[in-house]
Order: C-alpha cells, then sequence, then structure tokens
C-alpha cells in the first residue's frame, strides 16, 4: 500500500496513480495498528475529538467506523469496539446493515 497523495516520502504533493483510495498504511504518534480475531484496524483520533477505527483486511478497505467522545482506552475496550462493530458487518461486503 502506498499513501493517498504521495508518490514518494519527498513531500512534493504529487498524488500517486498507485494510491489506494481511502487507506493510509503509515501510521503515527497518533494512530497504531491493532490485530483482533484476524482483521487489522487502523485506530487514530478522529478531527472531530472522537476515535476511527478503519478496517484495513476487511473486503472493502478502509470501510470502518468512529467513536465519540474520545477517551483514554484500554486495548481490551479498543477490541470490545471492534468486536461489536465485527458482529454487525456483512462479511461478503464489508458493510454493515446501516450503511
Amino acid at each position: 500500500m502506498k499513501a493517498i497523495y504521495s508518490a514518494d516520502d519527498s513531500g512534493d504533493g504529487e498524488a500517486d496513480p498507485e494510491a489506494a483510495p481511502g487507506l493510509c498504511p503509515k501510521t503515527d504518534a497518533t494512530s497504531s495498528l491493532l490485530e483482533v480475531d484476524g482483521e487489522i484496524f487502523a485506530i487514530r483520533s478522529s478531527n472531530s475529538a472522537g476515535t476511527d477505527y478503519t478496517w484495513l483486511s476487511g473486503p472493502d478497505p478502509g470501510c470502518g467506523f468512529g467513536s465519540f467522545p474520545a477517551r483514554e482506552l484500554s486495548l481490551d475496550e479498543h477490541r470490545e469496539k471492534i468486536r461489536n462493530f465485527l458482529v454487525e458487518v456483512d462479511p461478503n461486503t464489508g458493510h454493515t446493515k446501516y450503511d
């Protein structure tokens, strides 16, 4: 996977034609990867004072959910939120019945 807007790490702002929309595989100080029951999620603080969970290994890459308001959660609490999301997901489409 490549970053969405950067063809390399030069920061020149050129779009990469091989980039996958909606996915940013790089993590930084405010994001991390978490594996739950064989599925990979990126977890990061959102711009709206919450937490964004992006399902990187799902059938619809980049699909995920948010949790509000933001607060410090343990790894077990993050896992519980992710498991609650996965229970609602159609395994063929990667979407919930609410999408």
